[in-house]
C-alpha cells in the first residue's frame, strides 16, 4: 500500500513542505513519484519517518539522522536504542517537572506569610535542564546567528552561565505570573518584561522584528521548547510568543 504526500502529512503532522525538504536532502525519498510529480510513500518510508521524528525529538540534527539511518544494520535494535533514549528523556522531564513544582511551592510559601519569596537551595532551580539539545538544530537553521551565539557563550564564565540560567528561569516564572493574573500581552508591565527577554537574547545575537517574532513562534512550534514553558504553566509558550510579537511590532519595526 502507498500513501500520497498529503496522506503522510495528515497522519504524521509533518508538513508537505518538510517532507519535500527531507526528499531533497536525501533523508526521506519517496518510494516512487507519479507522472504528475506527486510523491508516494510505502510502509518502510513511514517507519523511517517515525525514526526521523523520534531522533528529532531527542535533539539530533538532520545530518546526523541521515548518517544513523543509512548505516543502521537492524531496525528493531535501532528502535530499542531510540526507546532507551526516550525513556532517559522522560526521566529528565520528570525531574524538570519536579524542579518547577518545588520552585512554585517555595515561592508560594513566601507569599502566604507576606514575605519576599525565598529559594532554599538555588541550585535546585536548574535540576533537569538541558540547554545543549537545541545546539545542532540552531546551527543548521541560523548558522550566522549560531556563530555569534557560540562566541558569546565562550566568553561567559561558569558563574556567568549559572547567572544567565537563573535569570532565564526567573523571567519565565514572572511571565507565567502575568498570564495567570490575566494581564494582556500589550500591558506595559508585560512589555517591560519582554524587554528584559529581548535584551537577554541580544547578549547572544541581535534579532530584527521578524526574527524575534520567529523565535517566539519557535517556542510554540518546537515541542522541546514548548515543553519547557508548559512545565511552568500551561499556555505560557503562546503567551510569551504573543507578547514578543507585540514587542516586535511596537519596538523593533
Amino acid at each position: 500500500m502507498a500513501w500520497s504526500i498529503a496522506d503522510v502529512a495528515r497522519m504524521s503532522g509533518v508538513t508537505s513542505r518538510t517532507l519535500r525538504h527531507y526528499d531533497e536532502i536525501g533523508l526521506l525519498p519517496p518510494a516512487w513519484v507519479a507522472g504528475n510529480g506527486h510523491r508516494h510513500y510505502e510502509e518502510d518510508d513511514l517507519l523511517r519517518l517515525q525514526q526521523i521524528l523520534v531522533l528529532r525529538e531527542l535533539g539530533v540534527g538532520l545530518a546526523e539522522i541521515t548518517e544513523i539511518l543509512d548505516h543502521q544494520a537492524d531496525r528493531v535494535e535501532a528502535l530499542r536504542t531510540h526507546h532507551r533514549r526516550l525513556l532517559a528523556e522522560r526521566d529528565r522531564l520528570t525531574t524538570l517537572a519536579h524542579t518547577v513544582a518545588r520552585t512554585i511551592a517555595e515561592l508560594q510559601d513566601g507569599r502566604e506569610v507576606r514575605e519576599m519569596p525565598k529559594i532554599n537551595r538555588p541550585e535546585n532551580l536548574f535540576e533537569g535542564f538541558d540547554f545543549s539539545e537545541h545546539d545542532e538544530e540552531a546551527r543548521e537553521r541560523w548558522p550566522e546567528q549560531w556563530e555569534q551565539s557560540r562566541a558569546a557563550v565562550k566568553g561567559l564564565s561558569t558563574d556567568g552561565v549559572a547567572r544567565f540560567q537563573r535569570e532565564t528561569t526567573a523571567q519565565m516564572i514572572r511571565m507565567a505570573e502575568f498570564m495567570v493574573a490575566g494581564a494582556p500581552v500589550d500591558d506595559p508591565v508585560v512589555q517591560t518584561e519582554v524587554e528584559v527577554h529581548f535584551q537577554s537574547v541580544c547578549r547572544f545575537w541581535k534579532p530584527c522584528a521578524a526574527a524575534y517574532k520567529g523565535l517566539g513562534q519557535t517556542y510554540v512550534d518546537d515541542p522541546r521548547f514548548k515543553a519547557n514553558f508548559e512545565e511552568i504553566s500551561e499556555g505560557l509558550a503562546e503567551y510569551q510568543r504573543d507578547a514578543m510579537a507585540v514587542y516586535a511590532d511596537t519596538r523593533l519595526s
